[in-house]
């Protein structure tokens, strides 16, 4: 005994295809439903782009920071041309002038407040 629905002959034949539907339920469960998802595996994917990228840039700021701190160890002249700009110390008998750019005048303010 067949049992036929009302609408059953207006679903085109591709959709009554017993394979075609275990395709899409296939296709739907790997795409959205399993833990492992598409949509998760792409998402994971732009992470790991991203974390290569910033572990590219950590390391050339590691190898110039190196490079930096050997020359500071090396030369007591750029010790002092270091202590100068960054901290901007000075000796007693000098006067120091800071010129700021538009942007660090900025950030400065927005510091303070």
């Amino acid at each position: 005994m067949v049992i036929k629905f009302k609408y059953a002959d207006k679903i085109p034949p591709v959709f009554r295809n017993k394979y075609f539907l275990t395709l899409a339920i296939f296709l739907i469960w790997v795409t959205f439903l399993d833990g492992n998802n598409l949509i998760e595996r792409f998402s994971q994917l732009r992470d790991l782009h991203k974390l290569k990228t910033e572990k590219e840039y950590y390391e050339k700021k590691i190898e110039e920071d190196r490079k930096m701190l050997n020359e500071l160890k090396t030369d007591n002249h750029n010790l002092e041309k270091f202590a100068r700009e960054q901290y901007r110390m000075k000796r007693k008998d000098e006067d120091l002038y800071i010129v700021l750019t538009p942007r660090e005048d900025r950030m400065i303010k927005r510091e303070n407040n």
